[in-house]
């Protein structure tokens, strides 16, 4: 069976051409497609025969609601979907002033380890297909009735390891007979796998590349990001500067901020240092508590914004959201496999 949403219009033109079918039909399939359409049976402007031919070859994917959750303090909506085989993953849909932002997983667990993250927890399950990753900007934006303007890939998953499926996706999510959201209102996070950022760079898609810093010293990066033991600190800032001079792109650098870790002057130093000589943001972010985590929050999130702030780069605090409900990536799935496992 033929996972006909993770197909671009193209493709499914030439399917349908294949078995006799005008090229508009294709456009119309496609289109149908991006308004989140769950049966073949409501196209209503194909024939009864192609709208059966098409359910005998292909299917069409279409996470369910396991959980919902909405801040009364802010507006956000966590969302905890069920996939077809069972897996859940989480979306969280953000209002700023700029307009509703959504941010999507792109795999089904994690598997590069961070050490304050609870995404990671029980590991990779699998990689996200592109009408997966599809499927939660459509259905949020059906669900909560709010039409939305931005994605950010910073959910479940590290999304150049699974690269292949994160471009087909971006290339479905920005064509203008679907969702038609511009790569400039798209932003897509790395911890650091430098191929994908250079890959990233040779491409020069119109996206915000924002790296999962969160330590500029190879020590304390190893022992919280076993990514840099791959690709170090010295080559990630490297591949930075690459992707710079091919794209002219500013990059956003996230730094969670943890006590008594990576929230040291001298750090704060390091990072003005590695990021001389192309124009860099970064984003400091109040750490969310994991249980299973010992990490706990920094209580200097001013002071290091003020001492990156004296060596002329931009600093900003993330505003934190969705206080009240399960806020950190990864919680809300964590604990739904609790529970069933307790069943």
């Amino acid at each position: 069976m033929i996972d006909i949403k993770s197909l671009t219009m193209e493709e499914i033109t030439d399917l349908l051409h294949g078995w006799g079918e005008p090229a508009f039909r294709g456009r119309q399939v496609f289109t149908w497609l991006h308004r989140g359409v769950t049966s073949f049976e409501d196209m209503s402007n194909l024939s009864k025969a192609l709208r059966q031919k098409l359910a005998e070859a292909c299917y069409i994917t279409a996470p369910t609601v396991a959980r919902r959750q909405e801040s009364a303090l802010d507006g956000t909506i966590k969302y905890l979907w069920r996939l077809g085989d069972g897996n859940c993953i989480e979306t969280v849909l953000m209002q700023y002033h700029h307009g509703n932002t959504v941010c999507i997983s792109s795999q089904v667990g994690c598997r590069m380890g961070c050490a304050f993250c609870a995404s990671t927890i029980a590991g990779k399950v699998r990689d996200l297909t592109p009408s997966e990753m599809l499927d939660q900007v459509l259905f949020t934006q059906l669900d909560s009735g709010r039409d939305i303007s931005n994605i950010v890939l910073m959910g479940i998953g590290e999304p150049m390891d699974n690269r292949e499926n994160v471009l087909r996706f971006l290339e479905l999510v920005n064509h203008p007979e679907g969702m038609n959201i511009g790569m400039r209102h798209i932003s897509l996070s790395t911890c650091g796998v430098v191929p994908g950022i250079d890959a990233l760079a040779d491409l020069n898609l119109q996206l915000t590349l924002s790296v999962s810093l969160h330590a500029p010293d190879s020590e304390t990066r190893s022992r919280i990001m076993p990514v840099n033991k791959a690709y170090d600190v010295e080559e990630l800032f490297a591949a930075c500067h690459r992707y710079f001079q091919k794209t002219g792109r500013r990059i956003s650098f996230e730094y969670a901020m943890i006590d008594g870790v990576n929230d040291n002057d001298w750090q704060a130093d390091l990072i003005a240092k590695r990021i001389k000589g192309m124009p860099g943001h970064v984003n400091l972010i109040p750490l969310n508590d994991v249980v299973e985590s010992p990490f706990k929050p920094s209580r200097r999130v001013a002071a290091f914004q003020k001492r990156l702030e004296s060596h002329g780069i931009t600093a900003t605090v993330r505003r934190s959201l969705g206080g009240d409900i399960d806020a950190s990536c990864g919680q809300l799935r964590r604990k739904a496999m609790e529970e069933e496992g307790k069943r």
